[in-house]
């Protein structure tokens, strides 16, 4: 007997708990965990740590939580709900022992004790609706309507009904001794996969806090292991959300978390206090959840140059009860075509690493979150010299322990457009014309390639006549990522206009240039050259290095232009023209004209 417990004493409390404690009303979850399950061997990373008095409604649920979906980087959600007892299936006004009470099903839970928390007013379902009298043999003397109250405060707190509301009574009429199991499960709880954190919260009650106080230890069984939930014992008395009646209440959640490898899990209650002076108390809304932070991806800037460094940022987010999450873990499979920056890989994760594996395009993070953290991040820079759009998805996530997939997440890099094209001639003229002939061209795309052409020969009827014509146009793209369009234009035998202008042979070259800097495209470096062999104008010859857009008169006739140099899209290329004659009658002709751009997505493609 409790010699000290004083019939029809009430300890009058204030009503309120600590200022962040403040109780809501909240929807109790009658409904357990899943089906089916069974015991795997498993290994746990960390252990739980310390407790938290959560305020009534944060952990509130009619349904399995919804869990961290991604997209929502750095904004916790609530833990999934994986198993929850409260103590209501099939129980009305009778009061139930432990041992005989059987879950909601699935998995229909059944409960063990110690002997000493079976006995002397403890391991009893009970309700305010229960009898005036206590069973025979529970040995509650007059102790037996605190019980129900501890029930109906526990109700209260968790915005239940007073009346019907059942908790787990344990008011100790005898010294239970210490490190006894007050509560265990008997059939594992399934999880829903391996590899999950897994957390912890109950609402617990206690009176008589002038003496003993209820010392709850809540552990996680892997297996024949027991793994503790909190690092000191819930103390309802020290710690109470709301002092209801002279009962302390509050709902109590671990701040720190289980890796568990396996894919079910089982929970033991032990309290730590021996004396049964005191130690009386109630626990209700057992609660395994699962809290598996959410991983994020994302990349910024997510449009750039080709070149230029975009940062892959890895957000690991938290869980709504902010438990600590040591150990958890992923690779990352980069798609071919985007480049590393091996030694930027970075992370703030606790004592975590981050590295990037440039041969395989890879990037492995490990890492810790604190209790009470948000969120933390990792980072790693990369490029690509090819241009495109990049995808990763959550498919892209491998060797994951500890982290729920992420969405998808795209970057875009923009390539500078080839402009690459030259002819031999071409002939324009009010009744007919000839060319571009013949045409090579590698434009309006960003991916290397080239063109080439020759004829034999190009007669252009009173105009005159042309040898042997050969055009080449390319793109090419070097290892450092340099980008070059160049074009080659070679015209020989040129007889215009019965002799007027004759040439041995006459070309043209045009380049541009853009290499890759740290921080992107460099400028676009622009050449230009133009070939003249034995070139004579009324039998006056032209100097092999006449000044670009030199202009020759031909009277009665037209004009000649050699050596003519003309910009492309504001400054992004050149065009090298040989020889440009215009005829008074209206006839325009061009001969070895080449052109070379490096344009962006935004020009216009260039007609031929």
């Amino acid at each position: 007997m409790k010699g000290f417990k004083l019939r029809g004493f009430k300890l009058w409390g204030s009503g309120t708990g600590p200022a962040d404690a403040v109780p809501r009303g909240r929807i109790r979850r009658r409904e357990s965990g899943r089906a089916g399950g069974r015991w795997r061997g498993r290994s746990v990373a960390t252990a739980l740590l310390g407790v938290t008095v959560l305020a009534a409604g944060s952990l509130a649920a009619t349904g399995p939580a919804v869990a961290n979906a991604p997209g929502n980087a750095g904004t916790p959600s609530a833990p999934t709900t994986v198993f929850t007892e409260g103590f209501e299936n099939g129980q009305g006004a009778a009061v139930t022992t432990l041992t005989d009470y059987t879950g909601a099903a699935p998995p229909a839970e059944r409960y063990t004790a110690d002997p000493a928390w079976l006995t002397a007013c403890n391991g009893l379902i009970v309700s305010a609706q229960a009898p005036a009298a206590p069973p025979a043999g529970v040995n509650c003397g007059g102790f037996w309507e605190a019980n129900k109250q501890m029930a109906a405060a526990l109700a209260s707190w968790a915005g239940d009904d007073a009346a019907t509301n059942h908790s787990l009574t344990a008011y100790t009429a005898g010294d239970p001794g210490a490190g006894r199991t007050q509560l265990q499960t008997v059939q594992p709880i399934p999880l829903s996969a391996e590899n999950r954190f897994l957390t912890f919260s109950v609402d617990a009650a206690a009176q008589n806090c002038f003496a003993n106080h209820p010392l709850l230890a809540f552990y996680l069984l892997d297996g024949g292991t027991a793994r503790p939930a909190f690092s000191s014992p819930i103390d309802p008395c020290v710690h109470p959300g709301q002092v209801i009646g002279g009962t302390s209440v509050g709902t109590y959640a671990s701040n720190g978390s289980v890796l568990f490898t396996g894919d079910s899990a089982g929970i033991r209650l032990v309290n730590e206090q021996a004396g049964g002076g005191g130690n009386d108390g109630a626990i209700d809304n057992i609660r395994l959840l699962d809290a598996t932070p959410q991983l994020d991806q994302g990349f910024a800037p997510a449009r750039l140059p080709v070149g230029a460094p975009s940062t892959l940022t890895f957000t690991v987010t938290n869980t709504g009860e902010l438990a600590a999450k040591s150990g958890w873990s992923f690779t990352a499979q980069l798609p071919a075509g985007l480049a590393l920056d091996g030694a930027s890989a970075a992370t703030g994760c606790g004592s975590g690493t981050a590295t990037a594996d440039t041969s395989q395009g890879t990037v492995t993070v490990h890492g810790d979150l604190a209790a009470g953290q948000q969120a933390c991040t990792a980072t790693v820079r990369l490029t690509s010299t090819t241009g495109g759009t990049y995808q990763v998805c959550g498919s892209a996530i491998t060797a994951r322990v500890g982290v729920d997939l992420p969405g998808c997440a795209s970057v875009t890099f923009d390539a500078p457009v080839f402009d690459a094209r030259s002819h031999g001639v071409r002939l324009t003229s009010p009744l007919v014309g000839i060319g571009p002939l013949p045409a090579s061209a590698h434009s309006c795309t960003s991916l290397p390639g080239e063109d080439g052409d020759t004829v034999l020969g190009a007669g252009l009827g009173t105009v005159g006549s042309l040898g042997v014509l050969t055009t080449d146009a390319s793109g090419t793209v070097g290892s450092d990522g340099t980008r070059v369009a160049a074009a080659h234009a070679r015209s020989a035998g040129i007889n215009l206009l019965g002799g007027l202008i004759t040439a041995d042979l006459v070309g043209t070259a045009a380049q541009a240039r853009q290499p890759l800097t740290g921080t992107g495209p460099g400028a676009v470096d622009l050449t230009g050259a133009t070939t003249l062999v034995n070139l004579r104008v009324a039998g006056v010859a032209v100097a092999a290095d006449t000044a670009p857009n030199t202009t020759i008169g031909l009277p009665l006739v037209g004009s000649l232009v050699v050596n003519q140099r003309t910009p492309v899209a504001g400054g992004k290329g050149v065009t090298v023209t040989a020889l440009s004659l215009n005829l008074l009658t209206g006839v325009q002709l061009t001969i070895a004209r080449s052109t070379a751009a490096l344009l962006t997505t935004a020009d216009t493609c260039p007609a031929s």
